[in-house]
Order: C-alpha cells, then structure tokens, then sequence
C-alpha cells in the first residue's frame, strides 16, 4: 500500500519512468537479432544406404537390419526410423536433445563402420550426415494439368530457373519428372530375316554413340581440344544408326526396330 501511495503522490515521476520503460523495451526488441530461418540444431542423424539393382524387401534385409542393430547401442538414442526402396534404404536416428552433435555424428559412424562387414559385396560406401534444417524447401510449388507430360516438365523448369533467380534462393529442385530416353522395339522377324543377334544390334548402336576425343590444335592464341560429338540426339539419329554395312547395302536401326521417344518407368508415386 505505502508504495501505490507513494506512486499517486509522484505521479509525475510514476508516468516518467513507465514512458522509459515503454521506450527501453521497445528499442531492446528492435536490437534483438532475429532470423526468418534460423539454422535450427537437431540431434538427427541420416545414414544413407545404395546397393544398385536391389529389391526393397532384400534391401530391408541385408542392408537395413545389420545397420540398425549396431545403432541400437548409441548413446542418447532417442527414436529410430527406416525405410526401404529399390536400390537402398535409409536409416533416420534422433538422440536426446541435451546430445552434442559433434559427438553423435562420430558416433554413428563409429557404428555403421563396423555394420560395414556384415553388409553384402557391392554395396556403396555408407554416407552419414547431419540433419540440418536450413537445407529444407522453405517453398514447394505444385504443377498438374490435362496437358502432356513433356510440356509440363518443360514449364516446371522454366519456373525453376525463374524462382533461381530470385534473391536469396539457394536452388530450385524439380521432384516427380522423368527421365526421356529413346526407347527402340525390335522385330525378332526382321531381325532374323537380315541374320542377325541382338547383340551386334547393341553393339552397333553403342559403337556409335562414343564422344572420341580427336587430339588438339596448337594456334597462336592457345591450344584447343577437339572432340567428335555421339551421334544421338534425336529418335531419328537411332533410327538411322547403321547396325552392319556391306558392299551395296547398310542395315540400320529402322531396319530392325520401330524407335519411339518415351519416359523412364516412374520410381516414386
């Protein structure tokens, strides 16, 4: 009571000193450093298997499971996930938060180093890393439409070179596009009619997608490499490959086979 008394005594020096603390505070929040996206520091480790070629249920077998059972006794261990797909599998470990990260990145490598040799021949050299936040999309655009696919893959990457240039923007990635390749099928009749394997068509066809290097020319401005650039670049460069040449006649690639342009298989859904 006496200090409220005292308050409406000096009511002056009350209205004083609450204007200093208004105006104090207000310039503290204004110095205060502050961060849209701050590189937040999270005890989680992503240790990355490949195993080219290999099923998700065998990779849940041999490449998984050994690695998860030695990374059960790391210390701090919080929660473990996995998750398996054709040609690898991948392993999300969380420690306590208190962990040092510095620490428990050695750690887990210690332990999938040692998984190492119960893992199958052929399998690529583990990668272990850090999770760290501020490598996350902070932006995802999403494109669909009733228009074909290459016409929307095309515009996905015009929008990524146009968001790359913005300021500020790391890079720009583009998920669920397929690969285009040059998909050839071949008639076993007519190949047989012209006493052929399929193996000389493979043959030819790779003799003569090579980039061979030509040498050099040595000028008075420098040296320059020359090299002969691979003969495909369209469906109709296949097409027209020559697969056996004779004296009066060449057998390509439309001889034997009906060549289209296509997508690769889609991997993810």
């Amino acid at each position: 009571m006496d200090i409220v008394k005292l308050a409406i005594r000096n009511a002056r020096l009350t209205l004083s000193v609450l204007l200093f603390l208004v105006i104090a505070g207000a310039l503290a929040y204004q110095s205060v450093p502050k961060e849209a996206e701050p590189d937040v520091a999270i005890p989680v480790m992503y240790v990355s298997l490949v195993y080219r070629g290999i099923s998700p249920e065998d990779s849940e077998r041999l490449l998984l499971r050994p690695v998860e059972t030695k990374l059960k006794s790391l210390k701090g261990l919080k929660e473990m996930k996995s998750a398996a797909y054709e040609g690898g599998g991948y392993v999300l470990v969380e420690f306590d938060p208190s962990t040092d990260l510095g620490d428990a990145l050695i750690d887990t490598r210690n332990k999938v180093q040692d998984a190492k040799r119960d893992l199958p021949d052929g399998v690529e050299e583990p990668t272990v890393s850090e999770v760290n936040v501020s490598e996350f999309p902070v932006l995802v655009v999403t494109l669909s439409g009733n228009i074909p696919e290459r016409v929307l893959t095309e515009a996905a990457k015009a929008l990524r070179d146009k968001i790359e240039e913005v300021p500020g923007v790391l890079e720009g990635t583009i998920q669920g596009s397929r690969e285009e390749l040059v998909e050839a099928i071949i008639d076993p009749m007519r190949l047989a009619s012209y006493g052929l394997r399929l193996d000389q068509l493979i043959q030819g066809i790779g003799a003569s997608n090579n980039l061979v290097a030509a040498g050099a020319l040595e000028g008075s401005e420098g040296k320059y490499a020359i090299k002969v650039p691979s003969l495909i670049e369209t469906p109709k460069d296949v097409a027209n490959l020559p697969v056996v040449a004779g004296p009066n006649a060449v057998v390509r690639v439309r001889d034997l086979a009906t060549v289209r342009s296509t997508f690769k298989d889609a991997e993810t859904i």
